[in-house]
């Protein structure tokens, strides 16, 4: 199996979080200032929205921590598959690594 990379678009649904996190401060600062001012009808109305965006909130972040879970294993079975399919490769590849990683911590 080939090394498939990371679908999605990140960029957008990132935009899309920062957003709403932006929407929902927002709110909350309302909802701040509004209690100050101890308008009943007021907070009652502030303290809606701002539960409807958290909510709103937490199911984007619950859906995108799935969606990186997946990607996340979906690239550990390629790597696994990788390494068993060419196990003297990846042995080198990690000599590789050492030799460099090595390398760099001995400049330091």
């Amino acid at each position: 199996m080939a090394m498939k990379p990371i679908k999605g678009n990140d960029s957008e649904s990132q935009e899309q979080l920062r957003e709403d996190l932006r929407q929902l401060s927002s709110t909350i600062e309302e909802l701040m200032q509004a209690t100050a001012d101890d308008s009943r009808e007021n907070v009652a109305r502030l303290r809606e929205r701002a539960e409807a965006k958290l909510e709103e909130t937490r199911a984007r972040l619950a859906a995108s921590g799935e969606r990186v879970r997946h990607q996340a294993q979906d690239s550990l079975e390629c790597a696994d598959e990788y390494v068993r399919s060419n196990p003297w490769k990846s042995v080198g590849y990690g000599a590789a690594l050492g030799v460099v990683v090595g390398l760099i911590l001995g400049r330091s």
